[in-house]
């Protein structure tokens, strides 16, 4: 069968060389023809014109069909691409081992696909700005401040976002954990997350840009008589966000408290009183969402201060450590403060407002009824940074707080 690189040979010399040799490249003469292709010739680098690439295709095609895979491959497995019917199928005879050896180079990266780099004109739908792409809920160990003056190192769960602009196509998303990474052994605070923001704002050449930082705060409490102690483990968030070169400090706190119905414990001691029936009031496990805006008032706001702001304004915190006393003291502290769901909203609100570290809040309460087959819920806002028309649809399930 004819080898095909010599029938191209032939093709490429008959049609531009008049002389009946070519010259090869140890200064041999050859016959035009001759099936070796050690040959330069002087306009080697000129553009080919269509027809003669039309039928070194045709060649190649027709070569490629009569043959089998294998040899298709040893000549060049992109060759099977040219075949009619074949051209997405993958190369033939891959190799099926792992390369253990093989090392990338600068040159093999730059050869290698950046889709998300790409032109405008690979975006798929509406060609408009995206608010904040990026990745979410990448773990690794954070170290925090105490108001103590210890250390706390806690799996943190990171957000990290950015602006897309209408004409890219996309982000590389691996570089916000790259960067995220290189302050990752600093103990953090709000600088150092604003710095981070700042690196892999610049490394992906955009405008706006969240971070986001979820963790559970440990904090030794005590029980209420017994004198014992447990850590309870307080969900909190910080968030820094930057929208048309505004930044913004947020820290968000679940707290979770028992709340005790003030009508029916009124209905309760009604029937004790007027038919000396024995009744009880009914309370819940219940969680309120705060969210807070830092004001860079010089005076570090601590996580335990927003703990002690949610336990001053509603003390029935759910507890740790509990002997008879305890629950006893328990039953009697819920009596003392019974509340309805837009007490609790007004009491934590009561308390963000008397903080000037404090700015824009929105508090969300949840009681988890056990008299009612739902939820007694309130939404309750301070200034614009939380003001919305619309709430996601599944908010108030994301307070469920499972023991």
């Amino acid at each position: 069968m004819t080898d095909p690189r010599a029938e191209l040979s032939r093709i490429y010399y008959g049609n531009h060389w008049k002389s009946g040799d070519v010259p090869h490249d140890d200064g041999a003469q050859a016959t035009r023809g001759d099936e070796d292709m050690n040959i330069h010739a002087a306009d080697f680098d000129r553009e080919p014109t269509r027809a003669e690439a039309e039928a070194a295709l045709a060649l190649l095609r027709n070569w490629a069909v009569k043959v089998t895979p294998e040899e298709v491959s040893l000549l060049d497995p992109l060759v099977s691409r040219l075949i009619p019917g074949q051209e997405v199928s993958n190369y033939p005879a891959l190799a099926r081992a792992y390369p253990e050896a093989f090392e990338v180079n600068d040159a093999y990266k730059a050869s290698m696909p950046d889709l998300q780099n790409g032109p405008s004109s690979l975006i798929k739908g509406a060609k408009q700005q995206i608010q904040h792409v990026g990745i979410s809920n990448f773990r690794l160990p954070i170290r925090f401040h105490t108001r103590a003056g210890g250390d706390l190192t806690l799996e943190t769960s990171v957000t990290g976002t950015v602006s897309l602009e209408a004409e890219k196509k996309g982000i590389n998303m691996s570089r916000i954990m790259r960067t995220f990474y290189k302050h990752a052994e600093e103990t953090f605070s709000f600088d150092v997350i604003e710095r981070a923001l700042d690196a892999y704002k610049t490394d992906l050449e955009s405008f706006d840009a969240r971070i986001q930082m979820r963790f559970s705060f440990p904090m030794k409490v005590q029980s209420l008589r017994s004198g014992l102690l447990g850590y309870q483990y307080y969900d909190i968030a910080l968030e820094l966000v930057e929208v048309s070169g505004v930044r913004t400090k947020i820290v968000h706190l679940d707290y979770v408290y028992s709340s005790t119905c003030p009508c029916s414990l009124e209905l309760s001691e009604h029937a004790r009183q007027f038919r000396g029936q024995l009744a009880t009031p009914h309370s819940q496990r219940s969680v309120a969402r705060m969210s807070l805006v830092v004001e860079d008032a010089g005076n570090c706001l601590w996580f335990e201060d927003v703990i002690d702001m949610a336990r001053v304004a509603v003390p029935t915190e759910t507890q740790v450590m509990v002997k008879r006393e305890d629950e006893q003291a328990f039953a009697e502290l819920n009596a003392a403060n019974p509340i309805f769901v837009e007490d609790a909203a007004r009491l934590f609100s009561e308390q963000l407002l008397a903080d000037t570290r404090v700015g824009d809040f929105r508090v969300v309460a949840s009681h988890q009824e056990s008299l009612h087959s739902h939820d007694a819920v309130s939404v309750m806002t301070e200034g614009t940074t939380f003001a919305a028309t619309s709430i996601d649809p599944r908010l108030f399930q994301t307070l469920f707080h499972v023991g």
